[in-house]
């Protein structure tokens, strides 16, 4: 893969700090998928999403996760319900996507660079 970003392309894309809230299955979904509540802080609030990782994380063990989101992408129909966020992850392909995580003394809300 040969391609490019401009710095300024990359300032575009607005990644913040988040802690999930709330998770539940989602059978609804194409592919295994959980419902995932994300607090972004004050700013920005609570926002919902789709996530396919549930060959590597169980509903329990989400709760309390810091995690990494990408907050201004446009709203996407997934099934019955609309994707407010995008959460990061590695891409596993033997063991599922593994969330990319912050330590837990950061601010919600906090922008990534």
């Amino acid at each position: 893969m040969n391609s490019s970003l401009s710095p300024e392309t990359f300032a575009k894309i607005e990644m913040h700090v988040g802690k999930i809230i709330k998770a539940e299955s989602f059978p609804k979904a194409n592919k295994p998928a959980y419902l995932v509540w994300v607090d972004l802080g004050p700013a920005i609030g609570i926002r919902k999403t789709s996530a396919q990782i549930t060959e590597r994380y169980s509903i329990e063990c989400l709760v309390g996760q810091m995690v990494v989101c990408v907050t201004n992408f446009p709203v996407k129909q997934i099934a019955n319900i609309q994707s407010e966020c995008l959460l990061l992850g590695a891409l596993d392909e033997q063991n599922g996507t593994a969330l990319l995580q912050v330590p837990m003394d950061v601010p919600l809300g906090s922008r990534i660079a």
